[in-house]
């Protein structure tokens, strides 16, 4: 497994991009994130492809319905060989529970993708919990969904950068924190609510960074990941 903590979230439609943009970039530099797209598009074909060009997987399908289905969803995530693939807090500790035993007992802990759990996205603000008839801030929110998702045995949650100095306090150094929402300066937010540069994520507790369109639209793409790199390896 490569050490970089950055995962290059690929926002591609169509399969033929998404290898194209990967065969120009180095496995051993980074991590990648395949989405609901481009599964939907080129489903678990393209995971293989992309294992073959040596890239650790992250499938982010933030699955989100009954306790039975998510655990038959990620029992059948382990065949496709990946590092990570994720779950939505919001189902509940049973739900996550689920999820968690059907990855434990399709074969060795050693060998199980590690199973995270999606808090508040972070295109959502304060209003749009509101909405949804939730009167906690948005870091008691998250707070809360990840003391379930730790309960539940998951080994960690995707959260902002925002959140991450206090999850990281509150549940332990072992506790594997995903942030989202990661920009290169604080100007160009894109749909993003909640963000922080990689520096600040790092330094906050973040162990994995997930950076798509800074990277993937960048005129030279192999240049901003070696940046990104050396600026946060400066902390460990």
């Amino acid at each position: 497994m490569n050490k970089s903590r950055v995962i290059v979230s690929l926002d591609f439609s169509e399969a033929n991009q998404a290898l194209d943009f990967c065969k120009t970039i180095d496995p051993a530099s980074c991590k990648i994130k395949v989405g609901k797209e481009l599964f939907t598009k080129a489903g678990p074909t393209l995971l293989e492809k992309l294992r073959f060009l040596d890239f650790e997987i992250f499938l982010d399908l933030k699955y989100h319905d009954i306790p039975n289905t998510v655990a038959n969803a990620c029992r059948v995530a382990v065949d496709l060989d990946i590092w990570m693939l994720n779950v939505h807090a919001a189902g509940g500790c049973k739900m996550m529970e689920a999820a968690y035993e059907s990855l434990v007992k399709s074969g060795s802990s050693k060998n199980r993708p590690l199973l995270v759990a999606v808090t508040v996205l972070t295109s959502m603000s304060s209003d749009d919990l509101l909405e949804l008839g939730i009167t906690n801030s948005i870091g008691d929110q998250v707070l809360l969904l990840s003391k379930l998702a730790k309960s539940a045995g998951l080994d960690g949650v995707v959260c902002s950068g925002m959140e991450v100095g206090k999850l990281r306090h509150e549940l332990g150094k072992d506790f594997c924190l995903v942030t989202p929402g990661i920009r290169l300066d604080d100007l160009n937010n894109d749909d993003q609510e909640r963000i922080m540069t990689p520096y600040d994520a790092i330094k906050a507790g973040s162990n994995y960074l997930v950076i798509g369109r800074p990277i993937t639209r960048a005129s030279d793409p192999v240049d901003i990941i070696n940046i990104i790199n050396k600026s946060i390896n400066l902390l460990d």
